[in-house]
């Protein structure tokens, strides 16, 4: 006779084990101590066994019955439910240890191993784990281009659109990264180009005539924030190298006796190192920054508990509190300045400012032989920038 939800509740625990038949097999296993579970008994190539279907109220009667009947369908095409249960269960733990997150990780670990530079480990991070957080807990093979699609629509429509389409290469990327390592078979941010918007590349702002720059140096000269940001802008500002390249500048890159600052592969965006011949004033700079670091290895520390180093837009949002808009000057805009100020001068090569940037040579030869043959130059060329600043800060303009 079939077992009746109401007979179920009210089954008390006996003496010993007690089953109450629900017919198919299925019955209900009322222990001594009361706890009530589903199985089922079979018969496997003449074997006798027991399935347990789970534990009685959070498997319902109507569930129970359910887990019987798929049971049975699995014997009817000579298949053993307990062995078919086992497959499951071993696929469903290799699928919850092939989540995307789990190979994003992997990725950035290896990335890490290849010494690529701290920006760009962080900034992957952001936009594979952070950007992409809803992808994470989910099994890699599970994710569609529409799932992805979803999280890069998010981003998009924040107004972040180049963001978005770094994210979409981002994730291309740890997708790939799976394939190669056999746990997936297809890259779903391929069917994807074209869905997002278009990014149209904008140039950083900057303030280029003399009379801008002079203001812009006095506000800096002026700025009553942390020291060891003040110090940064300076930095920037003298040497305009890449922002997160002063931003991460450690002492050990510097070499006061030839006035040199070297800048690692790890850190410069071409990865190759990068000299920066040191001006009067930026060592200067650097003697003034020494007692805040401490025995900190970064000339440039952050003020705030916990954080080592000052945050990429520190000086973007100094700018900022300083009344210059983001239409008007970045800390990536220095370069802009200087680039264009240097050219327009009439007194150095091209070839010599384009190597103070750091602009990669395409030719190789070519790159080693301009290293040895400007270096002259852009000792002259950084100690005149630094003049020059100093000049425009302390050149007050006449009010008429």
């Amino acid at each position: 006779m079939a077992l009746t939800d109401t007979a179920v509740r009210n089954a008390k625990p006996g003496p010993k084990l007690k089953k109450m038949s629900d017919g198919g097999n299925l019955y209900l296993a009322v222990q001594t101590s009361g706890t009530k579970s589903w199985r089922m008994d079979y018969s496997y190539l003449g074997k006798r066994k027991t399935l347990t279907f789970g534990v009685y109220p959070i498997v319902t009667l109507s569930d129970a019955r359910a887990k019987r009947d798929e049971a049975k369908r699995l014997l009817v095409s000579g298949t053993d439910p307990s062995v078919a249960r086992r497959t499951d269960k071993i696929a469903a733990l290799a699928a919850n240890g092939n989540t995307y997150g789990v190979i994003a990780d992997e990725y950035l670990a290896k990335l890490k191993r290849d010494k690529r530079a701290e920006a760009t480990l962080a900034k992957n991070e952001w936009m594979m784990k952070v950007l992409a957080a809803e992808l994470c807990a989910r099994p890699i093979t599970d994710i569609s281009p529409k799932d992805v699609l979803d999280v890069l629509r998010k981003i998009e429509l924040s107004g972040r659109v180049e963001s978005a389409l770094a994210t979409r290469a981002a994730i291309g990327r740890v997708f790939r990264y799976a394939i190669a390592s056999a746990r997936a078979e297809n890259d779903p941010t391929f069917a994807l180009r074209g869905a997002l918007q278009r990014h149209v590349p904008i140039n950083h702002p900057a303030l280029t005539k003399p009379e801008d720059v002079g203001g812009l140096m006095r506000a800096i000269y002026g700025y009553e924030g942390w020291p060891s940001l003040a110090g940064l802008l300076k930095m920037q500002a003298i040497c305009f190298s890449r922002p997160s390249e002063t931003r991460l500048l450690e002492w050990a890159e510097i070499d006061a006796a030839t006035r040199i600052w070297t800048i690692p592969a790890s850190k410069a965006k071409m990865r190759r190192p990068h000299d920066v011949p040191l001006s009067t004033q930026a060592i200067a700079l650097l003697e003034e920054m020494r007692p805040l670091s401490g025995a900190g290895s970064f000339v440039f520390p952050s003020m705030m508990s916990g954080k080592s180093v000052l945050s990429e837009n520190s000086m973007n949002s100094a700018l900022r509190r300083m009344g210059f808009t983001h239409d008007q000057h970045t800390a990536h805009g220095f370069r802009t300045t200087a680039s264009t100020t240097l050219n327009e001068s009439g007194i150095f090569s091209a070839d010599a400012i384009e190597m103070q940037l750091a602009h990669l040579d395409k030719g190789k030869v070519r790159r080693t032989y301009n290293r040895a043959q400007y270096w002259e130059e852009r000792v002259h060329l950084m100690q005149w920038w630094a003049d020059l600043l100093d000049t425009a800060r302390m050149t007050i303009p006449t009010v008429l």
